[in-house]
């Protein structure tokens, strides 16, 4: 499947078509599509064009640092960088186990994440396309619009987000890069003050979480069978399970599923991952693509994140999650649901999920406890996986014996996508753009692609400055220049 990202070879007489940078993500990447004279795309790729050096960055610094470096990734998800690292700094410690207070203010601090992350996304970035349609005027396709028509739903997202936010903050000190996970455990403890706080919301959050479940969905089902087939593929699944197939966002081991929901592989040890999973390395991007080597690079491939992840799982824990689950597995019916924009409605359920375990967590009284650092016998190497808002993400580290980092390897989730990204895109060409003449509405929906799979593009790359969007239409052999777009830093478009 992955050798139709590269039918279009030498092929002459091809125009090239430039989208960068792809907006409403992220970070920074850019789309390059090769077409004939007849409009039809012959090659489609995503490029994330910037380097990621982070892996090299923290050679030679001391371990202990590597949680609070590492978070300097992202400015949305530093959390999942912060808790991965920790763990991998947990093992270096020789840690095998938190102490039970210290564990819970992991999960409290995971889960604001994910229900932070998660609002942003799908209300702030993706809701104008599923509100208002994707070739809709340029001008309503953003939250500014949404707060004027929808001014209730979108109240809903902006206080979703800001709760987790502040689960972040009473945990780290501060919404962004604050401070919390340390080798064996956390660095203070959980007010009752802060945990009152946060309580007295929570009911309210709740309520909204589940109205996010049904904005999701319905948006989905409105539209049925244009939904299911949009930049639709059937993949392999990867996430992480509990022990007896619950849905665990923390820890777990791996799981993958075929096309057909079979199981190809369950509770493998993530800390096994180099025998499980290789990188390809491709001339015309810095983002690697990973596979499952027991299949191999052609058809290895999988996706992760919330799909990945609702459909992986037996079940969840919490009931109102759970029900939202059962309605979406019904949907698929004997096969896991493959619908590229289905992400949305399951990164919704998600969102319910931590809602109600943030609640369980505020309600336990060991969240408030003392006892937060346990210590072990130092080792050389440490792997910490958790599940992060955009999937399965692995840090891993070796240390020397004068406790610098000497080798680090990081995959994060939209790397373990790349090809899903890539494969999405060109359906998208095939099935909205072929034939059609270019413009920024016909564009879109290849970015109404990417953004369903959330991409954190800022994890792999990083770029200074604002980048306007030029998209120019030239013939490849002469360099002529047929027609272009421009859409200034403030969103103005002219020719």
């Amino acid at each position: 499947m992955s050798n139709s990202l590269e039918t279009a070879g030498n092929a002459g007489n091809l125009k090239r078509i430039v989208i960068e940078p792809v907006s409403r993500v992220e970070g920074h990447g850019k789309v390059t599509l090769l077409v004939d004279d007849d409009l039809h795309v012959r090659q489609c790729r995503l490029h994330i064009a910037e380097f990621r050096g982070f892996e090299r960055f923290i050679q030679g610094r001391p371990y202990w640092e590597i949680p609070i470096l590492v978070q300097r990734l992202c400015g949305i998800c530093p959390v999942s960088h912060h808790l991965a690292a920790g763990k991998a700094i947990d093992m270096i410690s020789g840690v095998t186990q938190l102490t039970e207070t210290a564990y819970k203010l992991r999960l409290l601090l995971h889960y604001g994440q994910i229900l932070q992350s998660h609002a942003l996304h799908f209300f702030h970035l993706c809701s104008p396309d599923l509100l208002f349609g994707f070739e809709s005027d340029i001008n309503s396709r953003n939250i500014v619009a949404v707060i004027g028509r929808h001014p209730q739903l979108a109240m809903q997202g902006v206080k979703l987000r800001k709760y987790g936010q502040e689960v972040i903050r009473v945990i780290c000190g501060k919404r962004i890069h604050g401070t919390g996970c340390i080798p064996g455990g956390m660095n203070k403890r959980l007010s009752r003050e802060d945990k009152n706080y946060l309580l007295a919301d929570i009911e309210q959050i709740i309520l909204w979480a589940e109205c996010a479940v049904k904005t999701a969905r319905d948006c989905y089902l409105q539209n049925e069978p244009f939904h299911k087939n949009f930049a639709g593929l059937r993949s392999h699944y990867l996430s992480l399970v509990g022990e007896d197939g619950e849905l665990d966002l923390y820890h777990g081991k791996l799981r993958l599923k075929d096309a057909s929901g079979s199981l190809l592989f369950d509770q493998q040890d993530y800390c096994d991952y180099q025998n499980l999973i290789q990188e390809e390395v491709k001339p015309w991007t810095y983002m690697k693509f990973p596979f499952i080597k027991t299949i191999g690079k052609e058809s290895g491939w999988y996706r992760t994140g919330p799909l990945a992840r609702i459909n992986n799982c037996d079940y969840i824990t919490t009931p109102l999650a759970e029900t939202a689950r059962q309605e979406f597995i019904a949907y698929g019916g004997k096969e896991p649901v493959h619908a590229t924009l289905a992400y949305h409605w399951a990164r919704m359920i998600e969102v319910l999920f931590s809602a109600e375990k943030i609640k369980q967590l505020l309600h336990d009284p060991m969240i408030t406890g003392n006892d937060l650092i346990v210590e072990g016998k130092r080792q050389n190497e440490g792997i910490g996986v958790i599940e992060a808002p955009r999937g399965t993400l692995f840090h891993h580290y070796q240390v020397g014996e004068d406790d610098l980092v000497s080798k680090a390897n990081l995959i994060v989730a939209t790397t373990h996508n790349n090809t899903a990204l890539n494969e999405s895109i060109r359906i998208v060409c095939n099935q909205q753009i072929n034939g059609r003449e270019i413009s920024e509405a016909v564009l879109n929906n290849i970015e109404v692609a990417i953004r369903a799979y959330d991409p954190c593009l800022s994890c792999a790359t990083h770029a200074m400055g604002k980048m306007p969007l030029k998209v120019e239409m030239r013939h490849q052999q002469s360099g002529e220049l047929i027609s272009q777009i421009i859409k200034d830093t403030d969103g103005r478009l002219h020719n």
